[in-house]
């Protein structure tokens, strides 16, 4: 079955150009001009990856990938950006894209960042058993949950939230280097990747607020430790 992309370029030579090599490395490809279209087209079919560009009409890239964040944390999302575009990529990762590629790109770089996004979401199943313990707290990564018993917290998290949680629930009490995480939850080591995480990081930190004992430590110059009591 041909994976699914959701090619969003208000620049028809562009996209058509784009369309049809994506078509003829074998993807089902829907193309739309803006970013409402592209909205009313992720609405109503499934797509296996997003590819969405910045600057738009009716609907910019970073609203549209918002928006698809509010309804769906799996699909990834990889914006098409301009090289001095560096705000709209910061902020671009923050709505929650995964990754970034700049204008002018090649065709085969493009494929190949595609092919590792299917790889990680379509040939890596989840076991039941990614259930963690932390304190007070439990971490359900199939469900994307952080909970404690009494059901008195229950945390809904990101899909990248729980990857990088899943991360550091592999490795506690350790000392993680920042490229060493970059490059196992994101899948490389990137200064606008670095940031994405940043904002990870903080939002991770305030799930852990009800139980002072986990704390996600900063090694200044290094990397993160995840503290665990009795790991």
């Amino acid at each position: 079955m041909k994976a699914r992309i959701l090619l969003v370029e208000d620049d028809q030579y562009i996209g058509a150009a784009t369309k049809k090599r994506l078509e003829e490395a074998g993807y089902d490809v829907v193309h739309s001009i803006d970013g409402q279209a592209a909205w009313e087209q992720f609405q109503s079919r499934t797509f296996d990856i997003c590819l969405l560009d910045v600057v738009m009409p009716k609907k910019d890239g970073l609203a549209l990938a918002e928006q698809i964040r509010k309804v769906n944390d799996h699909v990834p999302i990889l914006f098409l950006t301009s090289k001095n575009e560096k705000e709209d990529r910061i902020k671009g990762l923050r709505t929650g894209a995964d990754d970034y590629i700049s204008k002018p790109f090649s065709m085969q770089e493009l494929i190949l960042r595609i092919e590792v996004f299917l790889k990680r979401t379509r040939n890596q199943p989840v076991e039941k058993s990614n259930i963690f313990h932390l304190g007070k707290l439990t971490f359900d990564y199939e469900d994307l949950r952080l909970y404690n018993e009494e059901g008195d917290i229950s945390i809904s998290l990101t899909q990248k939230e729980a990857e990088l949680l899943l991360y550091l629930c592999n490795n506690p009490n350790k000392t993680l280097k920042r490229e060493e995480i970059l490059a196992n939850v994101w899948g490389k080591d990137d200064y606008f990747l670095g940031r994405s995480m940043d904002v990870f990081i903080t939002k991770l930190r305030k799930h852990f607020k009800s139980d002072p004992h986990i704390r996600l430590e900063t090694l200044h110059g290094v990397g993160f430790r995840f503290n665990v009591p009795g790991k």
